[in-house]
C-alpha cells in the first residue's frame, strides 16, 4: 500500500499527536503517521526541556517547575495519551473480560481511570523533581521511548476494534522498518548523551536498557491482558513507559 511522503505524514503526526497548528501551505496526511510518533516525542521533549531551563533560570524550585513542565506536556498533547491510560485502567478493572472493550469505549472516566491519572501525573512530577543530574536528557529519552513502545505495540499485536483511530495506524504499518526508525532515534539520543556527558554512564545505561525493556514489556503485558490493543492501550503504553522510566532514573 502506497503511503504519502514523509513530510506530509510528519504534518499529520503533529496534528494527530499534539494541539499545535501547522504553518500555512503544509498539507498533512494521516496514513502511516505512527512511525513518526517518536520524532514528535523528541520535538516535544526538547521544547519542554527549554521551558524547564527557562523556569530554572528564573529561580523556580524544582518541584514547582516539574509540575508545570508535566502539565504543559499534557496540554500540548491534548491529553491524548493520558486519556487512553485512564480508559485502559477503567477497562482492566472490569472482572468480565468481554465487557472491557465496551467500558474502555465509554467517554466517561471511572474511579480507576481517575486514580491512574493521579498516579501518572504525580509520579512523573515527583520523579522529574528528584533528577538533579541528567534531568533534561531523561525527559527527552522517556518521551521517545514511550512513543516507540506504541509503535512496537501497533506492529506486533492485533487491533481489537473494527474501527477507531488506532485502526488507521495498524493498516499502514510496515514492519520492521517502521519500528526501527524510533529505535535508531532513541539509540542516537543516548549516544549523544554519552558523548556530551560521559560521567553519566550509569544513568545513561539505566535509561537505555530501562526504556527498551519497559516499552516492550508494557505493550506485551497489555496484549496479554486484553488479547490485543486499542487506541486507548497505545496511549497507556506511552504514559506508563514515560512514568516508570522517569522513576527508574531516580535510582541512578
Amino acid at each position: 500500500m502506497t503511503r504519502p511522503g514523509w513530510f506530509a505524514r510528519l504534518g499529520g503526526s503533529i496534528l494527530f499527536y499534539t494541539q499545535l497548528p501547522l504553518p500555512p501551505g503544509w498539507q498533512p496526511r494521516f496514513e502511516g503517521i505512527a512511525p513518526l510518533a517518536p520524532v514528535v516525542g523528541l520535538a516535544l521533549g526538547l521544547g519542554l526541556v527549554a521551558v524547564d531551563i527557562a523556569l530554572g533560570q528564573l529561580g523556580m524550585p524544582p518541584l514547582t517547575r516539574s509540575a508545570l513542565v508535566i502539565g504543559l506536556g499534557v496540554w500540548i498533547t491534548g491529553g491524548l495519551h493520558l486519556d487512553g491510560a485512564m480508559d485502559t485502567a477503567d477497562g482492566l478493572a472490569v472482572m468480565e473480560p468481554e465487557r472491557r472493550l465496551a467500558v474502555m469505549a465509554d467517554s466517561h472516566s471511572g474511579a480507576f481511570g481517575v486514580m491512574a491519572a493521579i498516579a501518572i501525573l504525580g509520579l512523573k512530577t515527583l520523579a522529574l523533581a528528584e533528577l538533579a543530574t541528567g534531568r533534561g536528557w531523561v525527559l527527552v529519552a522517556a518521551m521517545v521511548w514511550g512513543r516507540w513502545g506504541q509503535v512496537v505495540a501497533i506492529a506486533r499485536y492485533p487491533y481489537l476494534r473494527a474501527e477507531g483511530k488506532g485502526a488507521l495506524h495498524r493498516e499502514h504499518m510496515r514492519s520492521p522498518q517502521d519500528w526501527l526508525l524510533g529505535l535508531a532515534l532513541a539509540m542516537g539520543i543516548h549516544g549523544l548523551w554519552l558523548w556530551r556527558q560521559p560521567d553519566h554512564r550509569l544513568l545513561i545505561g539505566m535509561s537505555l536498557f530501562g526504556g527498551l525493556v519497559l516499552a516492550c514489556a508494557i505493550g506485551a503485558w497489555l496484549n496479554r491482558r486484553l488479547g490485543g490493543h486499542t487506541g486507548d492501550t497505545y496511549g497507556a503504553t506511552v504514559e506508563w513507559t514515560e512514568t516508570l522510566l522517569l522513576c527508574l532514573a531516580t535510582l541512578a
